[in-house]
């Protein structure tokens, strides 16, 4: 059996930048607001000005990015800006070096952070150590982009140093320098309105600025914005493997990858589901949030209402509050749902999650259910079976490999020395082990029937060439 999976140094993001001829601090401010369903824990801004930088950072685990920020956003001033939320590592990094002045912003995962930071100690590179004990990632990448003597070639030293994936914004006098990671795997996409460009993560974050979509830059493509537009450094490669997981679970429902719609997708997973099933549920009803758009599709095409027989209760209960430790956070979880009674008593529900990770807040789910006089509890997941842990990005919500309730139903049928081939099987929808499988995962959460959504299926939900998506965490492909 391959080695189980351990998570390296991750982290989840999104980020705005925004170059303009005028004050850039309200489209800074809002820009990255908008990108506060991506990050729980950190959260930063940093500007130029004439040459003079700024910068604040600030912990959201129990407050809002408005809220912490409402100072700088009046003290802050530049036309020049980044902004990030980060799951993270305290960002954006400023950095003084050969390079000038400059604010570096990151998404992405490093895997061999050890032996990168090994190699530069060497070199008697020093670095600033987190509250925690190890080197911020960000503050990494910036010192790579230093070892090389020009910005272009120090941003594809660093991603190409890394083993992972990286998608960064430098802020420097001159512009915004916004790299897209080297497969295309997080998206980069910039906005266009007079005396101003921007570019971010989510592709709606600027459209309520008045901004219109230019276009996406493309796997590895480096460019530079300034007030009058954005020029290409470094042409994009051929190869794209955009992460699936966008789509499924943690794009915005109004951004759009690739020129596809969170929600259309979702909607097309939920009609390839109902296409595929024959109960005859009394509803359908999705996990609030992400699995209500599958299950509106999944209604649409079977004719089956659409129900919410439960509410998820938001107002006092920001996505960011959320303890580090996993038993409560199961328990707020569930407390967030509160249940409308006369939708659920003696009726058979089918019910949509974006996936299954470990198991244990959608077994509280179905026995919520239960307890408030659900008849039947039906089960389908947006996405195939979770089987391996993400090596790219921190976004497949799958950590540890034997945290996943796959993996443990797969060691409990073959113990701790699964050979690869064995361990596909798990993975193909028409095999017995994936049947075996599935029907050991319902009885454990107590569903009363579970189907997953085939892979096959899900790729053409998306409805781009299959071969720019990666599905590593489905099929274990590279």
């Amino acid at each position: 059996m391959p080695e189980p999976h351990i998570e390296s140094e991750a982290f989840m993001g999104g980020f705005f930048g925004v170059a303009s001829q005028e004050d850039c601090v309200f489209d800074l401010f809002f820009g990255t607001d908008y990108h506060s369903h991506l990050g729980t824990r950190r959260a930063g801004m940093a500007v130029c000005d004439n040459g003079h930088f700024d910068k604040a950072i600030h912990n959201i685990e129990n407050s809002p990015f408005r809220t912490k920020f409402d100072s700088e956003f009046h003290s802050l001033k530049g036309n020049l800006g980044i902004g990030c939320i980060s799951d993270y590592e305290a960002q954006p990094i400023l950095m003084r070096s050969h390079h000038g002045t400059f604010a570096v912003t990151t998404v992405g995962k490093i895997n061999n952070i050890k032996e990168i930071e090994e190699e530069l100690l060497e070199k008697d590179v020093q670095f600033s150590v987190m509250s925690n004990g190890e080197i911020n990632p960000t503050e990494l990448v910036a010192i790579l982009i230093n070892q090389k003597e020009n910005m272009i070639d120090g941003i594809r030293y660093a991603q190409e140093k890394i083993d992972g994936s990286m998608t960064l914004m430098v802020l420097t006098e001159r512009g915004i320098f916004a790299a897209r990671d080297l497969l295309g795997r997080t998206p980069v996409v910039i906005g266009r309105k007079p005396g101003a460009t921007c570019a971010c993560f989510e592709s709606f974050a600027f459209s309520n600025l008045g901004y219109t979509e230019e276009r996406e830059l493309g796997p590895g493509e480096v460019v530079i914005l300034t007030p009058d537009g954005v020029k290409t450094l470094v042409l994009p490669g051929d190869k794209m493997k955009i992460c699936t997981f966008l789509w499924i679970y943690y794009g915005y429902p109004s951004s759009s990858y690739e020129g596809i719609s969170v929600e259309r997708m979702r909607y097309n997973c939920g009609k390839m589901l109902a296409r595929r099933d024959h109960v005859k549920p009394d509803v359908v009803a999705g996990v609030p949030d992400s699995g209500t758009a599958h299950a509106i599709g999944y209604a649409n095409e079977s004719g089956i209402p659409f129900s919410r027989p439960f509410i998820k209760y938001t107002p006092t209960w920001p996505r960011s509050f959320m303890p580090t430790l996993q038993s409560k956070r199961n328990l707020i979880a569930k407390m967030k749902l509160i249940p409308v009674k006369d939708l659920i008593e003696g009726k058979s529900l089918l019910l949509i999650d974006d996936s299954i990770v470990r198991g244990t807040q959608l077994r509280e789910t179905t026995q919520f259910l239960y307890e408030s006089g659900a008849r039947e509890v039906h089960i389908r997941p947006a996405c195939p079976p979770l089987v391996y842990g993400c090596k790219y990005l921190n976004f497949s919500r799958s950590t540890s490999e034997m945290e996943l309730i796959t993996r443990r139903v797969i060691r409990e049928f073959e113990g701790d020395d699964v050979s690869d081939e064995v361990l596909k099987q798990y993975t193909d929808p028409d095999s017995e082990k994936y049947q075996k499988m599935i029907d050991r995962i319902c009885e454990l959460l107590h569903f009363t029937s579970l189907r997953y959504h085939r892979l096959d299926d899900m790729i053409e939900s998306v409805g781009i060439d299959p071969d720019k998506l990666c599905t590593y965490c489905w099929d274990g492909r590279e």
